[in-house]
């Protein structure tokens, strides 16, 4: 299994903030990461926002 390692563009809660403004039907649950976790929180975003975990994780390090 391939794992998955983001990387921000500053710290989380600022790209949290930049992620609910494009996508306010997402909840805080939606948006919990923990560092490691990568591969969750993509996982629960693909789903929500039927994306595939690349467009996810290319989206969130454009932000």
């Amino acid at each position: 299994m391939e794992t998955w390692k983001l990387k921000l563009n500053g710290t989380w809660n600022d790209t949290k903030g930049k992620i609910k403004k494009q996508y306010a039907q997402l909840t805080e649950d939606d948006l919990l990461y923990e560092e490691g976790d990568d591969d969750q929180l993509l996982g629960k975003l693909q789903k929500k926002l039927g994306k595939t975990k690349q467009e996810v994780k290319d989206w969130i390090e454009s932000l």
